[in-house]
């Protein structure tokens, strides 16, 4: 028999950006027993919307709600009775085994499965291409900004990676800053900093960082970082507003909304 709506217990995979805004929608919505696992040194960009950030500092807050870090079942269970999210470091998902979720959403967004599956949970979700809905989870949910983005398959699965960032004000591989060459990140601006197009950002070990569009640096991985050449470093918004790096994207808030259908589709008793 399943659990009252209210007292199901959820695990996500996760804590980045993506991972947060479901997080934050299920919480808002008083599904508050949640517990994020996250790996040691979580590379979100969006850091100021990411509970991940955690990790760090023990504790992280997104949007009025706040994420705490533990190590231990009875830590989470605490956490819970202090109507807080849970994160730990599980970058094997043993809270799973010790903590038998009712929902499992796998939000790693790696674009291939790494070894989710349907047993994990009586409700089990993931996110973007990687997963066949039907084998590997009960439930896939589109990422792919467009017509289909946070619509939920019952079978088949999401569209294939395209590689290609989002459009936001007319750009989109050009928002995106990437590492030139594996190295160490250090960073020269702070997220929230209005920059121009050839700005110096950071450099890796001796090469430079730079701005290819004006905007607002909306999402910068931590200073000091080992990073290995085209990964992902930061996230340049041309609309220049501020706030928008301590809010949750339009994208994000999508995929999360279309996550609590998800999950009311199985358990809502009505």
């Amino acid at each position: 028999m399943k659990n009252r709506l209210s007292n199901i217990v959820i695990g996500i995979k996760g804590a980045g950006e993506m991972a947060s805004a479901i997080a934050w929608r299920l919480y808002m919505a008083n599904l508050k027993s949640i517990y994020m696992m996250e790996v040691r040194e979580p590379l979100a960009v969006r850091r100021h919307v990411a509970f991940s950030e955690a990790v760090y500092c023990g504790t992280q807050t997104v949007e009025g709600v706040e994420a705490i870090k533990t190590d231990n079942i009875d830590g989470i269970k605490d956490i819970w009775k202090n109507e807080k999210i849970a994160l730990v470091i599980d970058p094997e998902w043993q809270t799973q085994n010790k903590l038998r979720p009712d929902v499992m959403v796998d939000a790693i967004l790696a674009k291939r499965n790494l070894g989710t599956k349907t047993t994990e949970a009586d409700l089990v979700i993931g996110l973007g291409p990687g997963f066949v809905a039907g084998r590997d989870v009960h439930m896939v949910i589109e990422t792919n900004r467009g017509h289909h983005l946070g619509r939920i398959m019952t079978s088949g699965e999401a569209d294939p990676n395209t590689g290609i960032p989002g459009t936001i004000g007319g750009y989109a591989s050009e928002r995106v800053l990437r590492a030139p060459k594996d190295g160490v990140f250090r960073a020269q601006k702070e997220i929230g900093e209005l920059v121009s197009a050839g700005e110096l950002i950071g450099t890796v070990d001796r090469a430079t960082v730079t701005a290819q569009l004006d905007g607002v640096l909306r999402g910068l991985i931590r200073p000091d970082t080992t990073v290995q050449k085209g990964l992902k470093l930061g996230d340049i918004d041309p609309r220049g507003r501020v706030e928008y790096c301590a809010t949750i994207s339009d994208k994000a808030r999508a995929i999360a909304g279309s996550v609590l259908e998800a999950v009311l589709r199985v358990y809502h008793s009505g």
